[in-house]
């Protein structure tokens, strides 16, 4: 049988599709998940726990009772703007609560993580393609959340003997292809779910904030994962972890940068839809790029992604008609 891999946010966007993909290469799949965010009809792939990451005592019954040997964790709070207006939220869960969990997780004796960061942790970068060494410089709570963890993390490794890998995301977008899940965030804030909610007349317009950017087109550019990639990328990671490898920490992107403007009309083609585009100032906090230099995942884990912007927004599109109840 497969190493049993505790998956906390289990029923969110990214932790379901991870969830699928163990459940398919043999693993032994509990999810752990308070729900406050995630949803119990994604939780597909895996025995469901309910239950906190803040809750210590919980945590210890599942350590202990699943004999978990890797635990994953995709449990922070991701909206930057709430971040700013109320970083109590953000400290408590993203730090105080990642923190517990793996204090606990050491005192039952599991010593291996796979740890959800973020590009937000290079804040306004220097250069691009942004390398994993480059300087760490968070312009918001969400962003210094994960950049606190990431050196708790590396602390803890060097004191206590966990093994961790974090993997700081770019832009995780799409769907899975077989259509069984997808995002489902509410409020909902991420750029290519709410373009489709506008090709679905559900949304008057789409809004692009900011077109005098140093870019080719005036619109910010980002970097755009599939999030079956980014499930991809995690199996390897805990392969990587059960084969006795030291602690380590990777990019994951497609290394190719869209604007808004680029991801707006590959909808449209998507979806053969058209709908009003309203230009308006830009947003504080935004940089004009980020794209990602993912050499050391390829390198080190052997990853590679598959899928080009375009099977994105496809398999995006046949998901949120689906959530959104529409067939056309």
């Amino acid at each position: 049988m497969g190493a049993n891999i505790l998956v906390a946010g289990g029923a969110g966007y990214i932790g379901s599709h991870v969830c699928k993909m163990l459940k398919k290469m043999g693993f032994n799949v509990f999810i752990y998940d308070n729900l406050s965010h995630g949803y119990k009809f994604l939780a597909k792939y895996g025995e469901f726990v309910l239950g906190d990451v803040g809750d210590r005592r919980q945590l210890e019954l599942v350590l202990k009772n699943y004999k978990i040997d890797v635990v994953m964790h995709f449990c922070a709070f991701i909206e930057v703007g709430e971040s700013v207006q109320n970083p109590r939220k953000y400290y408590d869960n993203n730090l105080y609560n990642t923190i517990n969990l793996v204090d606990t997780m050491l005192d039952c004796g599991v010593n291996k993580l796979i740890f959800s960061s973020t590009a937000a942790v290079y804040g306004m970068p220097e250069r691009v393609p942004i390398d994993e060494d480059d300087k760490k410089d968070p312009i918001n709570p969400y962003g210094r959340t994960k950049w606190m963890i990431e050196q708790v993390l590396k602390d803890y490794s060097d004191a206590h003997g966990l093994r961790y890998v974090a993997f700081r995301y770019f832009n995780a977008a799409g769907a899975d292809p077989e259509g069984e899940l997808g995002e489902a965030h509410d409020p909902e804030t991420h750029l290519i779910p709410l373009v489709l909610d506008a090709a679905l007349g559900i949304r008057k317009s789409i809004k692009i904030f900011g077109t005098d950017y140093p870019t080719s087109d005036g619109t910010c550019i980002r970097d755009y994962i599939h999030v079956n990639d980014l499930a991809d990328a995690h199996i390897k990671g805990v392969e990587y972890l059960l084969n006795g490898n030291p602690s380590n920490y990777f990019n994951l992107g497609n290394g190719k940068g869209f604007s808004v403007r680029e991801i707006i009309d590959t909808v449209k083609k998507v979806t053969g839809k058209d709908f009003p585009v309203e230009e308006v100032e830009r947003r504080p906090g935004d940089p004009a790029l980020l794209i990602a230099k993912s050499e050391k995942a390829k390198k080190v884990l052997g990853w590679e992604p598959k899928y080009g912007i375009e099977e994105i927004i496809t398999h995006a599109w046949n998901w949120h008609k689906k959530l959104k109840g529409v067939e056309s």
